[in-house]
């Protein structure tokens, strides 16, 4: 306990480094710093439309972040969540859209984005492990091949009939996910993510599966004299990365925007690298780290209107947090967090 004491003072003190620069930012370009936070707050948390597009705005974050924490427990740089996200969409897509499969349509279309992430990040993995090609490398080019496929099916197989736009068809009603309350945008896919990053958090902190994942990140040669093979943990960890990550651009489309279109992520695999990071590689943290990021997205356009201040100021937030954990040390995913079980 003692020794996370000072790692989630670090923490915090990127965000409050973040948020003091911004600060003066913002009283440099003659806006007023007050006013932006008040019109942020009111934005992101002033009643419950605004609480839910936060909410909204954090999920695909919180999937793709539990994603990008999990790769770097193992000790891989998983830089293709934003790829996997995409693919998991695709899935999801072509599932909704072709098959008719009653109450279990909902799932079969999560599954099948799951799956599609979890192939993607498993090829990266056997591209490491058999043929010795960096993760970063391929994850990052795999990201490009996947937001191709995307442009290429909903300008060709799965664009809509009717119209002109690149996109594909609606989703059948039956394959969207349920809203959790009448009147609200808030949707399963929200409490599902809770619920994984659960699942996660009792990986790997109470299991064996947990533990050798752990000890590879920790030292894949102290893990390997142990019996662990480093290869198959190694594949197996951005196997359910890309899982993660692929399941969040499943619930995007279920859940908010019924239909897959060309570009429709807002970067949020990149910024999952962000959240995972903010959050220590914990569940825990990343829940509480996409919550803040997700509430930058929901006060920005708030912020706009109500006080003049630029929307991409907040983006501001998130490269300085990034320098922040960059100059401390705190972004060094391969050696000292893995180390720490919980």
């Amino acid at each position: 306990m003692s020794r996370s004491i000072p790692r989630v003072a670090l923490h915090g003190a990127a965000l409050a480094a973040a948020l003091s620069g911004l600060a003066l930012l913002l009283l440099a370009c003659g806006y007023s710093p007050p006013r932006a936070a008040w019109a942020f707050f009111e934005g992101a948390f002033g009643d419950v439309r605004a609480l839910t597009l936060t909410l909204l705005k954090a999920t695909p974050l919180l999937w793709t972040g539990l994603g990008v924490a999990l790769a770097f427990r193992v000790g891989v740089w998983n830089i293709g969540a934003e790829g996997q996200f995409y693919v998991g969409a695709l899935a999801a897509t072509w599932v909704g859209t072709s098959f008719e499969l009653g109450f279990l349509h909902p799932l079969a279309a999560m599954a099948a984005g799951a799956l599609a992430g979890l192939a993607w990040g498993g090829l990266a993995a056997v591209l490491k492990i058999r043929f010795g090609v960096s993760e970063i490398l391929s994850t990052i080019m795999l990201n490009f091949i996947a937001i191709d496929l995307v442009g290429y099916v909903v300008h060709g197989p799965l664009k809509e009939v009717i119209g002109s736009y690149p996109r594909s068809e609606r989703l059948l009603p039956s394959a969207r996910l349920v809203r959790i309350f009448d009147g609200n945008r808030l949707h399963l896919g929200v409490l599902l993510a809770l619920a994984a990053a659960l699942l996660l958090y009792i990986l790997l902190r109470w299991t064996r599966t947990g533990f050798r994942l752990r000890a590879v990140g920790c030292n894949p040669e102290a893990a390997e004299v142990a019996g662990i093979s480093p290869g198959r943990q190694m594949l197996l960890g951005l196997a359910l990365s890309g899982a993660l990550a692929g399941a969040g651009g499943a619930s995007e489309v279920q859940g908010v925007t019924g239909r897959l279109y060309e570009r429709f992520s807002a970067g949020y695999g990149y910024t999952a690298i962000a959240v995972a990071l903010l959050g220590g590689l914990h569940p825990g943290g990343v829940v509480l780290a996409s919550l803040f990021f997700g509430s930058l997205e929901a006060g920005a356009g708030h912020m706009q209107r109500f006080a003049g201040t630029p929307s991409v100021m907040v983006t501001l937030v998130q490269g300085l947090v990034l320098l922040y954990l960059l100059a401390t040390g705190l972004s060094r995913p391969v050696d000292a967090r893995a180390r720490e079980p919980g």
